[in-house]
């Protein structure tokens, strides 16, 4: 059934579901035996329509004496409404009962109200309801089921409410006001929704045309593939029919195209070459599941978010710093390559380190640094390294046979060669992950910058360690500069730790409502859009009271 036919269901009149010849008690009857197959069996199901959070509509009605809930047609018309509005959100409205409670509601339309049918309808909409609350609120997916090394919280907070307000909304009615405030209250976020929305709304119209592939495409040229091009462009970026030659790549045409390149991460330089062709060969739907795939990790993180934080945007190669929820700044990052992924984690900044030593770690010392020595002599007098001992003490290189077993560290001194640059920025975590600064600068020109070995490298160390040590006493840029041109080692500990989140994503709106596409550096994205596709599965969150589990 389309969701089209829902609009004729609002024009039906006011009235209560129970036929009035029916007794309280034979609903209650009725319903309480639905709730006893839960109690002895752990599972229920209307029709080929399985209820999911079994434990919490068994709660809801023992609680209201096995009564219905849903005797107001104002609230059930809420609930559609918000179900129908799913796909904007990425998510789909069979998940939600749509079609076998549109069925359900025709037939009270038509007057078959028999005991049984209202006591599923019932169900339906109860379950329905925790259902979309629950999807927008935290998710479809349970995002450890994913990634293994996930340890953001999928749970509610300890001092929560929320399943009181979950109850508190069906006793008031107020069905569309929960779920709205389900959402995350997040900008990112209502921008992608409105992004999906717009995208849906081309797609009906047909989404947009294919450019043909062949050589590369310069401004100034003439060719008929310009006309596929400029069709393309005013799809998406803007490019407006004006008078002229149609197949004429002149300026109007160059300006679209470096737009078009921005916003997808390619390098912004006017010509339309093979990669360009393919980013703008994508097709709508696999554009839209990007969105779908992007909202679904928000509504994982962007709950219950501190007011000043840092987000690390791996796929999309920058850093943000957010200061009462919003964005204050902004640098160019460097991640690991795919086979050194960068993991999505969250935890807490404390100090940081001017002038850090960098202690190779033992994958790159046995595959890449004790080969380079064996190549070169001088490598390490080069590189600015000293041989340690486990206590920290320094060993004469000229005394150790590196061809042989090799029992020492190897650390490299500070300065500005030091692979971790001028300063390191720690929160303590068990991935060894941490931001930091690099002799690499020339990488940050490149439009992708996937080159680290799992750290993240900035691009403006030491603007981040101003902003960060703002608070700090006695820890101006002047004096930062002066302990950096000391080459000596010093730990500055911040005035509060702060949270650092280290996420990924493929698509995104910024604040000027333009959306970007990254490529899927780590295809993480597939097995969400799989899940999101997947029937529905209720995983309890953490902290969820027992009883309802």
């Amino acid at each position: 059934m389309k969701l089209t036919t829902f609009v004729s269901a609002l024009l039906l009149p006011m009235f209560l579901l129970t036929e009035p010849s029916v007794t309280a008690d034979e609903v209650q009857e009725v319903m309480r035996t639905r709730i006893d197959t839960i109690h002895e069996t752990g599972s229920l199901s209307v029709g080929q329509d399985p209820i999911a959070a079994v434990r919490v509509i068994a709660n809801l009605y023992e609680n209201r004496d096995f009564m219905l809930v849903w005797t107001r047609r104002a609230m059930i018309d809420d609930l559609m409404a918000m179900i129908a509005e799913a796909p904007n959100h990425g998510l789909d409205p069979a998940d939600y009962h749509f079609d076998a409670i549109q069925a359900r509601l025709d037939l009270v339309a038509k007057g078959l109200r028999g005991i049984t049918s209202q006591v599923d309808l019932d169900l339906l909409l109860t379950d329905a309801f925790v259902r979309i609350a629950f999807t927008i609120h935290f998710g479809k997916l349970n995002p450890e089921d994913l990634d293994p090394v996930w340890n953001l919280s999928r749970g509610f907070e300890e001092d929560s409410d929320i399943i009181e307000l979950f109850f508190m909304a069906l006793d008031e009615g107020s069905i569309r006001e929960f779920i709205v405030a389900s959402a995350p209250d997040f900008a990112p976020y209502r921008r992608l929704v409105d992004a999906l929305r717009q995208h849906r709304s081309l797609a009906e119209r047909g989404g947009w045309p294919q450019v043909p592939e062949a050589g590369v495409l310069k401004p100034g040229e003439r060719s008929p593939r310009v006309i596929d091009l400029r069709a393309r462009l005013a799809a998406t970026d803007g490019l407006e029919n004006v008078p002229g030659d149609p197949e004429l790549f002149d300026d109007g045409v160059e300006q679209s195209v470096k737009r078009f390149q921005q916003r997808h991460f390619l390098d912004a330089d006017g010509k339309v070459g093979p990669k360009t062709v393919e980013a703008l060969n994508v097709p709508i739907e696999d554009r839209m599941d990007q969105i779908r795939a992007s909202l679904e990790r928000l509504r994982w993180i962007f709950r219950d978010v501190p007011n000043d934080f840092i987000v690390t945007d791996i796929a999309g190669f920058q850093l943000y710093l957010f200061r009462d929820r919003t964005r204050v700044w902004t640098t160019r990052i460097q991640v690991g390559k795919p086979y050194h992924a960068t993991p999505v984690f969250k935890d807490k900044m404390t100090y940081l380190v001017l002038n850090p030593t960098w202690t190779v770690p033992p994958g790159i010392l046995r595959k890449e640094t004790l080969p380079a020595i064996r190549r070169d002599p001088d490598y390490l007098k080069n590189k600015n390294m000293s041989v340690i001992r486990s206590d920290g003490s320094v060993v004469d290189p000229s005394t150790i046979d590196f061809n042989g077993k090799f029992p020492y560290g190897i650390r490299q001194e500070p300065g500005p060669g030091n692979a971790l640059g001028r300063v390191k920025f720690i929160f303590p975590n068990p991935y060894f992950v941490y931001l930091h600064d690099t002799p690499s600068k020339s990488l940050f020109g490149r439009s992708a910058r996937a080159f680290s070995h799992g750290c993240i490298r900035t691009e403006d160390p030491l603007d981040l360690a101003a902003l960060l040590l703002e608070d700090k006493e006695g820890w101006d840029r002047a004096r930062i500069d002066t302990v950096v041109d000391s080459a000596k080692m010093t730990t500055v500990t911040l005035a509060e730790p702060l949270t650092v989140f280290l996420l990924y994503w493929t698509a995104e709106v910024g604040e000027d409502g333009i959306i970007g596409f990254r490529e899927d550096i780590y295809n993480r994205d597939a097995r969400i859009i799989d899940g999101l596709n997947a029937p529905f599965k209720f995983k309890a969150p953490s902290r969820l009271p027992a009883s309802l589990r």
